[in-house]
């Protein structure tokens, strides 16, 4: 077996980067380019390194926990600013969101991910559950998010995917809710026995004062580098991305425990036109995919009431979130079993 190793993409000089060796497909051969096409090509254009800046920081924080533990709320109030949608139905973030605040000399780049799923075995969960996984493996920071002073199964199978060596935070959430503040004590010191934690921090994602401090520690561990991104940039999700989200956080919060969190949105038309009385004008077309006739008529509502409060409600804050007017349709599908079916997983931009 041969031990030659290929040299990476990104380490190739341009001109090798270039060049093409020949490939065989099926009886087709494509040769490499010679010298006088290559001096024809334009030059490859090198994106400039960034330049350090002393005193920057600049760090990864993946904030991980059971469904419906908080991560959600605690992001938004990290960042400073709704990015992530939260309901008080279990599973409601489906994907990786990243929030960055740039405070001072450091940026924090906080990852939420989906609460690790331990109960169905289906193709979506499956795709959440991946990247949870994916979110913990290269990060330079844990932020594990429990309700404080619990610890169930849930718990400890997302505290089983940590891996040895990143520094992890025991974030005990939802301390407001702890009517006896002594017992809180014998907890933590239960909690160091099942996980060398970096700290404690025992807090309400709700309270200002316990964000700052949480900011404060999350600091220490982010490496001296050059920012990653803009000063002023809170996340790295699309707008038509956050527009899919808000209307999906209305169609959980609206129809409370009826609807099988199997419901997802598929954005049909996102489109931008100048306005007359605004800066922006946003033009939104959605769907809202549920699984059974009865779910449709669930979501539809008597004389189309509770659909027509779903696009109201995600107007209002959408054009709050992106400064613009926004005109936005809804429309409801039925797609039997799509929950459990790779393809269409993957087709609605599950990983």
């Amino acid at each position: 077996m041969s031990t030659d190793k290929k040299t990476p993409e990104t380490e190739r000089t341009p001109q090798e980067q270039t060049l093409r060796r020949p490939i065989q497909i099926a009886g087709v051969t494509i040769q490499p380019r010679d010298a006088s096409e290559v001096a024809d090509l334009p030059p490859v254009a090198v994106a400039p390194t960034p330049v350090p800046v002393e005193g920057q920081r600049c760090g990864l924080v993946a904030i991980v926990g059971k469904p419906n533990v908080g991560k959600s709320t605690l992001l938004n109030a990290l960042v400073g600013q709704k990015i992530s949608i939260t309901s008080r139905k279990a599973q409601t973030t489906r994907h990786r969101i990243t929030g960055i605040r740039t405070e001072g000399a450091s940026q924090y780049v906080f990852v939420d991910t989906p609460g690790f799923q331990t109960i169905h075995g289906t193709a979506l969960n499956k795709s959440l559950n991946k990247t949870v996984v994916g979110a913990v493996s290269d990060v330079d920071l844990v932020l594990f998010v429990v309700e404080a002073g619990s610890f169930t199964t849930a718990d400890a199978k997302v505290l089983a995917l940590l891996k040895p060596g990143i520094p992890v935070l025991l974030v005990a959430n939802k301390l407001d809710n702890v009517h006896r503040r002594g017992d809180i004590a014998p907890w933590l010191q239960s909690m160091q026995e099942r996980h060398a934690f970096t700290e404690f921090v025992p807090m309400s994602a709700k309270q200002a004062k316990d964000i700052e401090r949480l900011l404060g520690i999350c600091e220490k561990y982010l490496p001296e580098q050059p920012w990653w991104h803009a000063e002023d940039e809170l996340t790295d999700r699309s707008e038509k991305f956050l527009a899919s989200e808000m209307v999906r956080e209305k169609l959980f919060r609206l129809t409370g425990d009826e609807l099988p969190y199997t419901s997802t949105v598929v954005i049909d038309k996102f489109e931008e036109e100048a306005g007359r009385t605004a800066k922006r004008m946003l033009r939104i077309a959605a769907t809202i995919v549920v699984e059974r006739e009865g779910h449709k008529a669930m979501v539809i509502g008597d004389k189309g009431e509770k659909l027509k409060r779903i696009g109201t409600e995600t107007r209002v804050e959408l054009e709050k979130l992106l400064d613009a007017k926004v005109f936005i349709e809804l429309w409801v599908k039925v797609r039997s079993g799509w929950a459990d079916d790779e393809v269409r997983v993957r087709s609605f931009g599950y990983e």
